[in-house]
C-alpha cells in the first residue's frame, strides 16, 4: 500500500468530486470530526473511503480499526496506494493540531484537512507530516 521511503510530491491533485465528498462527509458528521482515506493507482487519487470516527469526538479522530483494515485490504487488492488520510476540524483552521502531528503514523501519506470553522466556506488543505514536522502541500482541484 504505502511504499516506505516514497517521497511526497509538493502538490496534491484532488478531483472535485472527491473534494466535494470530503466536505459533504464533514458536514454530515458535524459537530464531530469526520475522517477517512483516499486511494488510487500510481499516486493519483481516484477513490474516497469515508469512515467512522471511532473517537466519536468533536476534537479528535481515530479511524475505526475494522473499517481501516477492510479499506487497506481493498486498496491493496486493487494494486493501489493509500494516498491520503483526511479528517475535518469543526471549529478551527485546516492545519494539523499538536495531536494530529503526534498521531501521524503514516509519514508517506498526505494528510488532508477540511475546516468547517466557516461552514458556508469550507477550506481544504494538505500536508506532509514527518516526525512531527509539517509541510504544506499545494492543492489543485480538477
Amino acid at each position: 500500500m504505502i511504499e516506505t521511503g516514497r517521497r511526497i510530491a509538493p502538490r496534491v491533485s484532488l478531483p472535485f468530486t472527491i473534494r466535494d465528498a470530503m466536505i459533504e462527509h464533514a458536514r454530515r458528521e458535524f459537530p464531530k470530526e469526520a475522517c477517512g482515506l483516499l486511494g488510487g493507482p500510481r499516486g493519483t487519487i481516484e477513490a474516497i473511503y469515508p469512515m467512522r470516527n471511532a473517537d466519536d469526538s468533536a476534537v479528535t479522530y481515530r479511524l475505526d480499526p475494522t473499517e481501516q483494515l477492510r479499506v487497506f485490504r481493498e486498496i491493496e487488492d486493487r494494486g493501489w496506494d493509500l494516498i491520503a488520510i483526511y479528517h475535518s476540524h469543526t471549529h478551527s483552521e485546516a492545519y494539523p493540531s499538536v495531536t494530529d502531528r503526534r498521531l501521524a503514523f503514516y509519514p508517506e501519506a498526505v494528510y488532508v484537512l477540511v475546516s468547517l470553522a466557516a461552514p458556508e466556506d469550507p477550506v481544504v488543505r494538505a500536508f506532509s507530516i514527518r516526525d512531527g514536522d509539517v509541510d504544506e502541500l499545494e492543492v489543485t482541484v480538477s
